[in-house]
Formats: structure tokens, C-alpha cells, sequence
């Protein structure tokens, strides 16, 4: 199955993300100039690549976010807290509306999703990242230089999403509305 040819605004923000990239990561940027000197009819990079290992880039659904974003307004008022203009209010009234925030949202967390650390080290702990860890669930910070493997501190252990049991919703459920107006008569 082949894929469209990405449109003038797609490659405007692939060649700035690969502009970025080639600076911090120069496996990466050796395999762009391989890229750019190979013909077009050569064969693709090796699996090995930095390019190769590169997912293409999908539009994501915005169902499931707007699901978990009009609970979290449903149980913990969260749109209305980071729509309030705080500076009127004291700390003191800050910090309780917080704690209702707080406590409705991390109820969504806990009734529909299984979230659990990336790593189980406690943060503050050295680790070594071997060659071939998981990018997308590991992210070296401040000077990355070589090749793995890499050995550092444990700043954040990291979150992620085990198992998720949104609500399945009628077909005439509007996602876009994150909270009905209510008119009191």
C-alpha cells in the first residue's frame, strides 16, 4: 500500500523536526547525507539507519482525547480551573479549588486508565541505557554524546498507559462538547 506524497505544509515540519534532529543526533545526520548523495532508484536505508527506524507520521484521532478531556471537566472541573484567571484569587482559594481539581481528575485516572511508571527505579537512582533502549520510552537529557550505551541519573521515571477502559459512547454523543451549558429556569 503506498502512501500520499506529503503536502507542502507536511514537509515544511518534516525538514524543520529533521533540521533540529541533525544538530543533536549525528547518526542521524550522517544518514541524511547518505540519503542526499544516494540515488533515488538506490535502495532504501539499512534497518540499522536512524532514517529507517523513523515511523511515519499519522494524524491522530482526536476522539479519545476529547473523551478523557470532558471527563476530566465532568469529575475534577479541569477546563474550568485552566480557563479561571487566577491572579484575583488568593493562594488559599487557589489551593482548595486545586484540591477538588485534583481529586476529580486523578478519579478519571483511576476508573478508566492503568497508568504505571516507565522505569521502576526510584528517581535519583544511575542506570545505564544499552544500546538498542527504547527511545520513545526513555529520553536522554543534557550532554548526549556517542553511542550507547549510556550511563546517568534517573531524573523522572517516566509514565505510561497499560490499559485504558474509556466509556463507549452513542454514535450522537458530540466529543466536541466538553461540557453542556446549563441554563437554570
Amino acid at each position: 500500500m503506498t502512501s500520499a506524497l506529503p503536502s507542502v505544509l507536511r514537509r515544511t515540519v518534516i525538514a524543520f523536526g529533521s533540521f533540529r534532529r541533525i544538530f543533536k543526533d549525528p547518526e542521524f545526520a550522517h544518514a541524511v547525507a547518505q540519503l542526499a548523495t544516494t540515488d533515488a532508484t538506490a535502495p532504501a536505508p539499512a534497518a540499522s539507519s536512524p532514517l529507517a527506524a523513523a515511523a511515519p507520521l499519522a494524524e491522530a484521532a482526536p476522539d479519545a482525547a476529547l473523551l478523557l478531556l470532558g471527563l476530566f471537566q465532568r469529575e475534577g472541573r479541569l477546563v474550568d480551573f485552566l480557563h479561571e484567571e487566577l491572579q484575583q484569587y488568593s493562594d488559599q482559594e487557589v489551593g482548595a479549588a486545586a484540591r477538588v481539581v485534583h481529586q476529580g481528575c486523578q478519579r478519571v485516572l483511576r476508573d478508566y486508565l492503568t497508568i504505571t511508571p516507565v522505569r521502576e527505579e526510584p528517581e535519583g537512582s544511575r542506570i545505564t541505557l544499552e544500546r538498542g533502549f527504547d527511545a520513545a520510552a526513555v529520553r536522554p537529557t543534557g550532554q548526549v554524546l556517542g553511542e550507547p550505551p549510556f550511563t546517568g541519573t534517573l531524573r523522572h521515571r517516566g509514565w505510561q498507559v497499560r490499559a485504558s477502559r474509556l466509556p463507549q459512547l452513542t454514535s450522537s454523543h458530540d466529543l466536541r462538547i466538553l461540557a453542556a451549558a446549563e441554563v437554570e429556569l
